[in-house]
């Protein structure tokens, strides 16, 4: 298996532009982690990198305001300059705002929750979530929230639109993390299997009783997967008909999303 392009780097194999590919290494684990926070030797296990650069590079990143430290806890956590460069990127980035009259149109019709995840590099991330009028919530996501590709069914709906070469990478490289969700790479594998089979992603959530989600792919102008819409509720309320009925809900409207971004050429 060939690796992936965004694999984790290990110390040995990082050269030339190291500083940059080891410092957005921990800020993406960071992120993945930023609601509990992560201690010092969270990250240098998870990264594979020794924990005196570890420490090293999260003084200068703090020093930038790119990460802070809790000064109880000693977990750290993104800081307030990567919310502003965020900022600054979104109205290049309008992928949000154009999602949204859809999830109100989705939540409206289902009464349900409704997730927009797009890829990152390994990574899935939860950019909007829109409440149905169902009183019985489930918000399996929050916004910002940074997952695994293939942990949570929108992004489980993206890895398995994938060419199979490249699912094989994503679970490979991801394959040391999932643990941490109640997956492992064969399960993982099945669930895509499944999906394609299906037409959509279908799931019960890990470590979630009760919640089931059904999520389909979005696709660029050059049919490259790159985010996806979901729908999660209580499993009562998701039957294999409802499930089928709001996975063509959901693919109307990301195809209409699709024709909209390939009229504005806003490609990801």
């Amino acid at each position: 298996m060939s690796p992936a392009k965004n694999e984790f780097p290990t110390e040995s194999r990082l050269t030339g532009t190291q500083s940059i590919e080891r410092a957005l290494l921990l800020l993406r684990e960071i992120a993945a982690h930023n609601r509990s926070g992560s201690r010092l030797l969270d990250l240098a296990t998870r990264t594979g990198l020794q924990r005196p650069t570890v420490h090293r590079m999260l003084k200068c990143l703090a020093t930038e305001n790119m990460v802070q430290q809790d000064s109880d806890t000693h977990r750290y956590y993104l800081g307030s300059m990567v919310f502003e460069l965020g900022l600054t990127a979104t109205p290049r980035f309008n992928l949000r705002e154009l999602c949204h009259p859809a999830l109100a149109r989705i939540a409206e019709a289902t009464g349900d929750t409704v997730f927009l995840t797009q890829r990152s590099g390994l990574d899935a991330v939860c950019l909007d979530r829109r409440e149905g009028a169902f009183p019985i919530k489930t918000f399996t996501l929050e916004v910002g929230m940074r997952r695994p590709l293939g942990v949570g069914t929108g992004s489980l709906a993206i890895l398995s639109a994938l060419p199979e070469e490249e699912i094989e990478q994503v679970v490979g490289a991801n394959k040391v993390r999932l643990p941490e969700y109640g997956l492992n790479g064969g399960a993982l594998i099945s669930q895509v299997k499944r999906a394609q089979k299906l037409g959509y992603a279908m799931r019960e959530m890990p470590g979630l009783a009760g919640v089931r989600s059904v999520g389909q792919a979005l696709r660029n102008q050059g049919g490259v997967p790159f985010a996806a819409l979901s729908v999660s509720t209580i499993s009562s309320r998701m039957s294999e008909k409802r499930a089928t009925e709001i996975a063509t809900l959901l693919k109307s409207e990301t195809r209409q999303i699709e024709r909209q971004i390939t009229a504005g050429g806003d490609a990801r």
